[in-house]
């Protein structure tokens, strides 16, 4: 029996537990008053924990905060997004990147999804959408406009056009591989985090670091970012 003056939660269907904290985002754009229209629309459903206008800026605001998914315009005074991308990849930070630009041109659709984007959205998107977007790519989805998903596909599959030798030679790679090591990579490869990995997997975060290190190591791969692109250039998910 309830105590008096207590009563069931009922907030977004959760009943009776406190429903899941919001992402925790990193907004990167050099427009200060779009970024505080996109705050706006978010609400309190996101967290924004810092926003950048540049590359520097931005990679800094990653480092301090590893957020749950950067929102990224791809176009900055400083570069581009891939920059960004690139480097966070480089330093070894786990995080999703949502591109979000006014842009829906297929070479910039691209390159940033090739860099590591899981999704690309236009500022065109409305706010309920763009939040079941963050929530989406936090969760391990890919998630494009739906004009843009064709660009994907269609690289992607001209990517996949191997010769009998490439297969061959990627067969022969993944030979070097124990089947836990390929489950990792192919995880990996899908932009799974560690921890993510570790829960699907039902081994420790420990035992899926010492994997990804010995999958980069016998593949002659630096970090995550060559990997993903080694996975992608032999359609290995």
């Amino acid at each position: 029996m309830k105590p008096p003056g207590s009563s069931t939660r009922v907030d977004d269907g959760y009943v009776g537990r406190v429903p899941p904290a919001p992402p925790r985002i990193v907004l990167v754009d050099d427009h200060r008053l779009f970024r505080s229209g996109v705050r706006v629309e978010l609400g309190d459903r996101v967290a924004v924990v810092a926003e950048a206008g540049d590359i520097a800026e931005a990679v800094a605001a990653i480092e301090q905060w590893s957020p749950d998914v950067v929102l990224l315009d791809i176009h900055l005074p400083s570069g581009n997004g891939r920059e960004v991308i690139d480097a966070v990849m480089a330093a070894g930070i786990e995080t999703r990147f949502l591109a979000l630009s006014v842009s829906d041109a297929e070479e910039d659709v691209i390159d940033v999804v090739r860099a590591g984007a899981r999704g690309y959205v236009t500022k065109s998107i409305s706010g309920d959408d763009l939040v079941d977007a963050i929530l989406r790519v936090r969760d391990g989805d890919a998630v494009f406009s739906p004009r843009l998903a064709g660009f994907v596909l269609d690289a992607f599959a001209m990517s996949g056009d191997a010769t009998p030798g490439d297969r061959a030679q990627a067969d022969d790679d993944l030979d070097r591989l124990s089947p836990r090591e390929q489950e990792v990579l192919r995880h990996l490869a899908r932009g799974y985090t560690y921890k993510e990995i570790a829960r699907r997997l039902s081994i420790s975060i420990k035992t899926v670091e010492t994997h990804a290190s010995a999958v980069l190591r016998k593949l002659q791969l630096s970090n995550r970012h060559e990997l993903s692109r080694w996975a992608a250039a032999r359609r290995i998910w």
